[in-house]
């Protein structure tokens, strides 16, 4: 693995933590809307990692020789942005003007505590994206050093 690979890595982790931290908080921006463009209550949304395979990587030429997969890779790419399909909260009032005959309004599928427990793993991944980034920075600050 190459020293740019690293910061690529880390950047693209950094960009996947980035676009899920604004998913976030358009879940919690909508937690009350009943009523989207499509008439249903907002969904929440959720966003899907994969691994990005790098094409020279040394993991998967050692993975081909050995017949085996291994770990190792060129960092995450985002594969899209899913929504939850647990149903939708039922919630008794009347006055509402979404409510239905019986006074039951259906309210999103948005859990605050969830989706601030989310945020926070969200936050911290960053924080440790960054430091990743900073150390491989220090190493070839270190690196062009050495030739002085």
């Amino acid at each position: 693995m190459g020293l740019f690979s690293s910061f690529n890595i880390s950047a693209s982790a950094l960009t996947a933590q980035r676009l899920r931290m604004d998913i976030i908080s358009q879940n919690i921006a909508n937690v009350e809307t009943t009523r989207t463009a499509e008439g249903t209550p907002y969904r929440r949304k959720t966003v899907v990692f994969q691994e990005k395979e790098s094409e020279n990587s040394f993991s998967r030429y050692l993975s081909e020789q050995a017949g085996e997969q291994l770990a190792g890779g060129g960092g995450v790419r985002v594969t899209g942005i899913a929504e939850d399909q647990t149903p939708f909260k039922e919630v008794y009032d009347p006055g509402h003007p979404d409510a239905d005959e019986n006074g039951i309004v259906q309210k999103p599928n948005v859990e605050i505590v969830t989706e601030m427990v989310n945020m926070i793993s969200a936050t911290r991944a960053y924080e440790a994206n960054v430091t990743a980034l900073n150390a491989s920075k220090s190493m070839a600050q270190k690196a062009l050093e050495i030739g002085r």
